[in-house]
C-alpha cells in the first residue's frame, strides 16, 4: 500500500489506452507529471480523452502499454482499494444514494464528525441548499439524487471527496453544472495551496482551469501542448482557438 505523507506525485509515463474492441488508442504516448502539491488542469475537446486518462490514475482500467504512478509507484502494483483510500474521485455524473445528507457525504469517511462534514460542506459550497432542505443534513436523498438539481449534486459530491482528505483529488469535469460564479468560489477551496494536496481537473470550460500552476492541452488522445495560461496563449493554436471560442468575445480578445 502506499505509506502515510502529503501530497502524493503522479506520472503517466509513455501511456497509450485502447478499450478492448476499439479500432484506435484513445489515449497515445501520453507523457505527464504532477509534482506533489500542484494543481494541473487538462483541457481538451470531448472525446480527446481526458476522462479516460484520469481515470487510470485509481486503476478504474490498465494501461495498454506504458506505466502509471502514484507516489513512485507503478498503480498494477497496488489494489484499488489502497488507491481510491488516498484518492479523492468527483466524476461530471454524481453518484448518490439512498439515505440522509449526512450519510452520503460520510461514505467515504464514516467516523468524519459533525464540524467536518459542515466544513467540507461548505467548501463546496453545497452548506447553503443543504441548511434550507426540510431536515438540513438529516433530510432523505431520492435514489441517484433525483430530488436534486444537476449542481447542487456536483457540490455533494465535491464535499464528499473533500471530506476524505485526499492526498489526491480528482475532478473529472466535476462542476459543469454549476454557474461561473459559484464555480469561481468552489475554486478558491479547491485550489487551496495551503492544503496538503496534489489536484488535477478535468474541464472543458476554461474558465475552470485558468488559475493551476499548468494546463496540459489533451487533442485526439495526445498532449499537444502544455504550461501556464499566458504561455499557451502565445504558443499553443489549439488552446488559443479554445479561448477565443469561449472568453474572447467576452474579453475583447483579439
Amino acid at each position: 500500500p502506499l505509506g502515510p505523507g502529503g501530497p502524493l506525485e503522479v506520472e503517466l509515463d509513455n501511456v497509450t489506452f485502447g478499450y478492448p474492441g476499439g479500432k484506435e488508442p484513445v489515449l497515445q504516448g501520453v507523457t505527464l507529471k504532477l509534482a506533489p502539491g500542484q494543481v494541473v488542469a487538462i483541457l481538451g475537446a470531448t472525446g480527446a480523452g481526458k476522462s479516460t486518462l484520469v481515470n487510470l490514475i485509481p486503476r478504474f482500467f490498465d494501461v495498454s502499454a506504458g506505466c502509471v504512478r502514484v507516489g513512485g509507484r507503478d498503480v498494477r502494483t497496488l489494489t484499488q482499494d489502497s488507491l481510491v483510500s488516498q484518492i479523492g474521485v468527483v466524476p461530471q455524473e454524481s453518484l448518490l444514494f439512498s439515505a440522509s445528507v449526512r450519510e452520503n457525504l460520510r461514505y467515504g469517511r464514516p467516523d468524519a464528525t459533525d464540524e467536518e462534514v459542515v466544513q467540507a460542506a461548505k467548501a463546496a459550497q453545497a452548506h447553503d441548499f443543504i441548511s434550507k432542505l426540510p431536515q438540513g443534513y438529516d433530510s432523505q436523498i431520492a435514489q441517484r439524487g433525483a430530488n436534486l438539481s444537476g449542481g447542487q449534486k456536483q457540490r455533494m459530491a465535491i464535499a464528499r471527496a473533500l471530506l476524505i482528505r485526499p492526498r489526491l483529488l480528482i475532478l473529472d469535469d466535476s462542476t459543469s453544472a454549476v454557474d461561473v460564479e459559484t464555480e469561481q468560489l468552489i475554486q478558491q477551496a479547491l485550489f487551496d495551496r495551503q492544503t496538503p494536496r496534489t489536484t488535477l481537473v478535468v474541464a472543458q470550460r476554461i474558465s475552470t482551469v485558468l488559475s493551476a500552476d499548468r494546463i496540459v492541452v489533451l487533442d485526439k488522445g495526445r498532449v499537444v501542448a502544455e504550461g501556464t495560461h499566458a504561455e499557451l496563449l502565445a504558443k499553443s493554436d489549439v488552446y488559443r482557438e479554445i479561448y477565443e471560442s469561449q472568453l474572447g468575445a467576452q474579453r475583447g480578445a483579439p
